[in-house]
């Protein structure tokens, strides 16, 4: 609600997504859980949620819980303004929505030891405000270029300014087989 006027006629939504290409999306229950309160949360057919706002689940730190192993799925902060095509973002849903997430602990690119304490040390203050932030956005499908627009000026951005710049980031392959 602090930052609302980056995305004024947006909602702030959740979507679920698979991490394996196993994972069964179908069927999907969350629930907020914590020592008192049990909150079934309704899971829309695009695999988005809307978190209600419950005091005592706040006071409680209670935790969204899904009815799938761990590691087989996760969720990422889902921020679009109404009446766009689908194929269009706002920068200032973006934005916010890189704000959430590092807010909610939703990180993908966490870096070495070192560099989680760097981050700590530092701080996240304005990190979705910097130029070169390596923030992973998720998208529908791949994507092999961006196009920018604000008003008559444009810019395209090619693949290797996408996916947190990883072809000049060995350690995002490190994992792969």
């Amino acid at each position: 609600e602090k930052r609302r006027s980056l995305a004024p006629a947006a909602a702030l939504r959740f979507k679920l997504l698979p991490r394996r290409s196993d994972t069964d999306m179908s069927q999907i229950v969350l629930e907020i859980v914590s020592d008192t309160v049990q909150i079934r949360v309704p899971v829309a057919p695009d695999h988005t949620f809307v978190l209600e706002r419950n005091p005592l689940a706040l006071d409680e730190d209670a935790a969204v819980t899904p009815n799938r192993k761990t590691l087989s799925m996760t969720w990422r902060t889902d921020i679009r303004t109404p009446g766009l095509p689908s194929n269009v973002r706002r920068l200032g849903d973006l934005r916010l929505e890189c704000q959430v997430g590092l807010e909610a602990d939703l990180v993908s690119n966490a870096r070495s030891f070192i560099g989680q304490i760097t981050n700590f040390i530092v701080g996240l203050t304005d990190y979705c405000d910097k130029k070169d932030t390596r923030y992973l956005f998720f998208a529908d499908r791949p994507l092999f270029s961006v196009a920018l627009r604000a008003g008559a000026r444009s810019e395209i951005l090619s693949i290797d300014k996408l996916y947190a710049e990883a072809s000049d980031d060995p350690w995002l392959y490190q994992d792969l087989p």
